[in-house]
């Protein structure tokens, strides 16, 4: 048992729904009902009661959501207490990241942080939008740089703009379109699209129907995939093409093809995340060494 099962079902538990559970939490409702599904084979006895649309506590689960609260807020107060005890300067920061967006600006950032505070050991989690988001709330992250979600998404959260990007088209060496200066959005919706999760990359998905929104047939969905290194190699081997961010080229180099979109895109901004309230002295310093890195970066 793990402490995301008691936070998962303390959200299904105080709701009585689990669509309204894994909207709060940010994850799909199929990965949240095996999760509390999960937990229920564990401990060997029913927490909630399922009907067509609803849940309902059984007697057990009352009991059991009532505990699971206080081991979550006992939790919370020890890492609080744990934290204070921290020397400034030492310890470790964890700060999540999206691998492509932040290619340019997060090695920069990252040594001069470390040269300003060599005490601190920095842990960089390469995660989804959804993954950040959520280790954010429950603290196994200090600060997220990530491209900027949706309002609704950033509940409980600070997002300060850092940059911005520009997505374009990515495809095989091979590909017919490869030789072309720049694909125009109705060529693009003619190739079979490889894209990331929709169940980890939702506001992705929200930036391709704004791209595609005028576009009749829409684009077909060859495959999906949870990580920049898959999707590259999906590409790479013809799949499909991909809409991607621009700085994707210092990662994939030349085993892609990368050509601007007519008309081009609305910019998205590229910034940094973490709690309300928590930002802690080392992260503080992380961020603003992401900030001189960002800026340098846009002034080329």
């Amino acid at each position: 048992m793990e402490l995301r099962h008691l936070r998962y079902f303390v959200a299904v538990g105080e709701a009585e729904n689990v669509s309204r559970a894994a909207l709060s939490l940010h994850v799909s409702q199929p990965a949240l009902s095996r999760q509390i599904r999960d937990l229920e084979e564990e401990l060997g006895f029913a927490l909630l009661e399922r009907a067509a649309h609803s849940v309902k506590l059984t007697p057990a689960g009352r009991v059991f959501l009532k505990e699971s609260k206080a081991v979550l807020e006992r939790t919370d107060e020890a890492v609080e207490r744990a934290r204070a005890a921290v020397p400034s300067g030492s310890g470790e920061l964890h700060v999540g990241y999206a691998m492509s967006p932040t290619v340019r600006i997060l090695p920069p950032a990252l040594r001069a942080f470390q040269a300003e505070r060599p005490g601190v050991k920095v842990r960089l989690h390469d995660l989804s939008t959804t993954e950040m988001l959520a280790g954010l709330r429950a603290g196994r992250l200090q600060l997220a740089i990530v491209v900027c979600p949706a309002p609704q998404r950033l509940r409980g959260l600070e997002f300060e703009p850092l940059a911005v990007g520009e997505m374009i088209l990515a495809m095989s060496p091979r590909h017919p379109l490869a030789r072309r200066r720049e694909v125009t959005v109705r060529e693009a919706a003619a190739q079979p699209l490889v894209v990331f999760s929709r169940a980890e990359y939702p506001d992705y998905h929200q930036s391709l129907e704004v791209l595609f929104a005028g576009v009749r047939p829409k684009p077909r969905i060859a495959e999906e995939h949870d990580s920049v290194a898959s999707l590259i190699a999906a590409v790479e081997a013809g799949t499909g093409v991909a809409v991607v961010t621009e700085s994707l080229g210092c990662v994939a180099g030349p085993r892609l093809r990368l050509k601007p979109l007519s008309p081009r895109p609305k910019p998205f901004q590229i910034g940094a995340a973490w709690v309300r309230g928590a930002l802690g002295e080392d992260a503080r310093h992380f961020l603003d060494a992401t900030r001189s890195s960002a800026a340098n970066d846009q002034s080329r």
